[in-house]
């Protein structure tokens, strides 16, 4: 078995074990990098040095019996390209940032470092993290490995690529109408949005609305939660910052049975009226089986509104994007859909956003009350199986675009507007071999319950098929 086959934290373990170093591991995934990024689109920037210093770090660090306690010491998780690692270029997806090098690391970067993580670069994004589909202008579009011909997703492709293509042990990912969640769906993943305010957002403020927030992707649930644990903290300004959770607290709820839940079911669009995929429905009605197979009630519910409600969403999304502090030339850099976006955001006046925002609030009110009786909600993850890259992407009408974009994705956005945590699982592979994941749902601030649950659910589904191209 090859290096990067081994899970996280199996690499985390053999490292502490003297089976492998941090550097042997480093240099492993650096190789598979340079052969295979340009294929897949993984990675913006490449930090090979930076890399291995920090590798040898950690390896020093075990010698001297000094190494942090983080169960992923060691392994390698790359950052997404919207986010600060000092010293390293940040593009936001945009030719407008291509010389732009982050000052200061992220909050969340300087955790990552204190635990031993090792930071092989920045993965690839869309334009500002707008779209659901990894297409820029300043790197290769982000491909799932299962189908070179189909899109990773976004706005977190690159990560999902990454880590789908074994180029990196688990990734940090962003997720502000399902980034984290459509990127891991369809590269087979496992991707965890966790509750607003769980990770910080420092020294970047918060997004319009603070949809957007900080988690991992990883294989498998106990990767992931493993990475949401190193991740999980703030600064002491963060506007939402919450609790401060015993350490380790994610990976336990993932080695724990979860008591009997009621879950609640639903798989009518409701970002936009569009049919469900055959395959999709297969998925959603799978989890279903196994979790009552696993002693779970499982009762349906209404969808939480209908697209009559979006309007609110869509003018806190592109209110946001007409707020970005861009440089003038980045006007005329601009891909169509965000010029669109921009131009549509900066015909409203503050009181419009500020109204879509407390509308936002009504609404996220009611869902989170109208289920709270449902330990968990499940719905299909997405509409439709994986996507051909540019099948979504329409730059001579960024209007249908977008509608696509909603018809795509039409289950993930919701859970940014209330806050809750969200997890994507797959959970069955298609006649043509692609990933089809299934969501789930928890109350605010209890992501060890649908971790829990989706690790329950992982040992009980059918092994993933193994893919000869990436080993």
């Amino acid at each position: 078995m090859q290096l990067h086959e081994l899970t996280a934290l199996e690499q985390g373990e053999g490292i502490r074990r003297g089976d492998f170093s941090a550097l042997e591991l480093t240099k492993h995934y650096l190789s598979r990098i340079e052969r295979l990024n340009a294929v897949v689109g993984a990675f913006i920037t490449v930090t090979s040095d930076m890399a291995i210093a920090q590798a040898t770090a950690v390896d020093e660090l075990i010698t001297k019996g000094e190494a942090p306690t983080d169960p992923l010491l060691g392994t390698v998780a790359p950052i997404k390209d919207l986010d600060l690692v000092a010293g390293v270029p940040c593009t936001f997806g945009s030719q407008a940032f291509e010389d732009f090098i982050a000052p200061v690391d992220a909050d969340f970067v300087t955790r990552m470092r204190s635990s031993g993580l090792v930071m092989t670069g920045k993965t690839n994004t869309p334009e500002y993290g707008l779209p659901c589909y990894t297409e820029n202008l300043v790197a290769p579009p982000a491909r799932t490995p299962w189908d070179l011909a189909r899109s990773a997703g976004g706005s977190s492709g690159g990560a999902a690529a990454a880590v789908a293509t074994g180029l990196a042990s688990v990734a940090q990912g962003s997720d502000g109408g399902g980034s984290i969640r459509i990127p891991a769906s369809v590269t087979g993943l496992v991707g965890i949005k966790p509750t607003r305010g769980r990770v910080g957002s420092a020294p970047l403020v918060e997004s319009v609305g603070e949809l957007a927030v900080i988690g991992p992707l990883a294989r498998n649930v106990a990767d992931a939660a493993a990475l949401l644990d190193t991740l999980t903290g703030g600064s002491p300004g963060d506007p939402f910052v919450l609790p401060q959770l015993p350490r380790g607290s994610f990976l336990s709820a993932a080695r724990k049975m979860p008591k009997r839940l009621r879950v609640g079911r639903y798989c009518q669009p409701v970002l936009a009226d569009t049919a469900v995929h055959p395959d999709c429905l297969a998925a959603y009605e799978l989890a279903t089986e196994l979790m009552v197979e696993l002693g779970h009630d499982v009762v349906e519910i209404d969808r939480p509104f209908g697209p009559d409600a979006v309007a609110a969403f869509e003018a806190v999304w592109d209110g946001g994007v007409a707020a970005l502090p861009l440089p003038p030339e980045a006007l005329s850099l601009m891909r169509p859909l965000t010029r669109w976006l921009w131009e549509r955001g900066s015909q409203r006046t503050g009181a419009d956003v500020f109204r879509a925002v407390q509308r936002m609030r009504e609404v996220s009110r009611s869902v989170i009350d109208s289920v709270y009786s449902c330990d968990v909600i499940l719905t299909p993850a997405l509409a439709e199986p994986p996507v051909l890259v540019g099948e979504l992407r329409e730059d001579q009408n960024p209007a249908a675009d977008f509608e696509a974009q909603k018809a795509f994705t039409p289950f993930t956005a919701v859970y940014n507007m209330t806050g809750q945590p969200a997890l994507t699982l797959p959970m069955m592979w298609n006649s043509a071999q692609l990933p089809i994941a299934v969501q789930l749902v928890g109350r605010p601030r209890e992501e060890s319950t649908i971790i829990s649950l989706a690790a329950q659910l992982e040992s009980a589904r059918t092994p993933d098929p193994v893919h000869d191209l990436w080993h």
